[in-house]
């Protein structure tokens, strides 16, 4: 199991754009086998910085996620509208409960 949080703060004149980039993307994930990821985005109290929490079944399928077109798109307009560099963290996940990915 992967579990990756990367954050990231925009210029706020791009979180409209940023919003419907994400939709889009979301949108290919949706086409997939979610049973073998988790992908889920939020949005902090200050409303330009951006929280992408994702989990992989394995690298495999985080491979197809990360090459998706659109989530390239995605990343290459964020970048060039980005305020602070994104904060990639990886996660060691003890427990969880719910829908979608069952990690015991």
């Amino acid at each position: 199991m992967i579990s990756v949080i990367v954050t990231y703060k925009i210029k706020s004149d791009f979180v409209t754009k940023n919003r419907a980039n994400i939709q889009k993307f979301i949108a290919d994930f949706k086409t997939l086998d979610s049973n073998k990821f988790q992908y889920s985005v939020f949005t902090k109290q200050d409303g330009v910085t951006f929280a992408h929490h994702s989990l992989y079944d394995n690298e495999h399928i985080q491979h197809i996620l990360l090459n998706t077109p659109s989530f390239l798109e995605f990343q290459k307009q964020r970048d060039l509208n980005l305020d602070e560099s994104p904060k990639i963290e990886f996660l060691n996940i003890e427990a969880s409960v719910g829908p979608g990915i069952q990690y015991q």
